[in-house]
């Protein structure tokens, strides 16, 4: 028999996704992980009114959510000061970034990004047949410059950033990135990924102008709210920009106990203080745990910490496995330098007393592993 004729992209790609899950990785081990902190989620959890909201909704399951996410955007828009006009909601910024590329990129076409950067934003461009063009990091920030200096010399239509960063934590301030948004070459768009708004010093964020014509604000629940599991992000935007995403999106990817509890999370703003409170708490107890070990916690405005192990990939790479052979979920960066580190996830005080104890025999482990 024959098989389905696939594109010659598709045939192209490796059959992988960007990230192995931690349930991958405990079905391999044959055990569950006592500690997960490796996903950026949100251990605390989400508020008891968005569990309420969600436990009602659960009922309502057999309607299809509303396909114009009408309530949710127009509470975005409330929160923020903008108009329902300014505002997509989706399938999580993952789903998000997968229907911007689409609108924008077709094969051939040039994408900026930096080499390190959120690799799902890659997976689409790649799945769309862009061509992807990546700058190192300065230090351990994305750099500006150099992303507006490779846009320019290979006219793309797209650039990536993302503030603060993820997979380092990193952060530019406001200025930075709006002195970044006023140099934009003209004819390409920004893909501004503020995942981790919530929890980023205040003078981190621009101001919302929603009068530019060709740049994307992305924000989610997945992260401070602790609703990864919903998968429900948004985007902000000019509103013919916002208007576009009807042509391609998923009207009915979001569905109706996502919607509720999304819509009941955000109005619950104490509860996002408390969270972002608690994850602060977290990182200086992350902190203070990897400085005990010797090793260098790096300045983080998100809901994880990088800590730079000291030497290079490979050991941090057995850093990482030994943590994992004792039931510690955590992630590293993928490219050199950044590589170097290893990421930990902000999480209770029973999650940091696993790690203070898991960390000393992962750091005399791979010691023995390289030596």
């Amino acid at each position: 028999m024959t098989q389905p004729r696939y594109t010659d992209l598709v045939r192209s790609l490796p059959a992988t996704v960007p990230f192995v899950g931690p349930e991958a990785q405990e079905r391999a081990r044959g055990a569950g992980f006592a500690a997960r902190l490796g996903a950026n989620e949100s251990v605390f959890g989400p508020s008891p009114q968005a569990v309420d909201a969600i436990a009602k909704a659960a009922s309502e399951a057999w309607m299809y959510g509303d396909p114009e996410v009408f309530e949710l955007r127009e509470a975005i828009a409330t929160h923020h000061g903008v108009t329902a006009a300014n505002v997509v909601v989706g399938e999580g910024i993952d789903g998000l970034l997968g229907y911007l590329v689409r609108l924008l990129i077709g094969p051939g076409d040039a994408v900026v990004t930096s080499d390190g950067a959120y690799p799902t934003f890659n997976y689409h461009v790649a799945g769309f047949g862009g061509a992807l063009h990546k700058v190192p990091y300065r230090g351990d920030l994305e750099d500006p410059e150099a992303l507006l200096a490779k846009a320019r010399e290979v006219d793309a239509k797209l650039i990536y950033v993302a503030n603060p960063d993820n997979p380092m934590g990193s952060w530019h301030d406001a200025a930075t990135i709006q002195t970044m948004i006023d140099a934009l070459p003209e004819g390409a768009a920004l893909a501004l990924d503020e995942a981790y708004a919530d929890t980023a010093p205040a003078d981190a964020i621009p101001p919302l102008d929603m009068t530019h014509p060709r740049v994307i604000r992305l924000r989610t629940f997945s992260k401070a709210y602790g609703l990864a599991g919903l998968r429900v992000g948004y985007a902000l935007a000019e509103s013919e920009f916002i208007a576009a995403f009807n042509r391609i999106r998923n009207h009915f990817g979001l569905g109706r106990v996502a919607q509720a509890g999304a819509l009941a999370a955000l109005a619950d703003q104490d509860h996002l203080r408390a969270t972002v409170a608690r994850i602060a708490a977290a990182r200086d107890g992350i902190a203070a745990i990897a400085r005990d070990n010797g090793l260098t916690p790096l300045p983080s405005a998100t809901n994880f910490v990088t800590v730079d192990c000291g030497r290079d990939g490979a050991f941090a790479r057995a850093v990482l496995a030994a943590l994992v052979a004792q039931g510690i979920f955590v992630r590293m960066p993928f490219t050199p330098p950044q590589d170097r580190c290893i990421r930990i996830s902000a999480g209770t005080q029973a999650d940091l007393a696993l790690i203070a104890k898991a960390l000393p025999r992962a750091l005399a482990e791979a010691q023995v592993t390289l030596s």
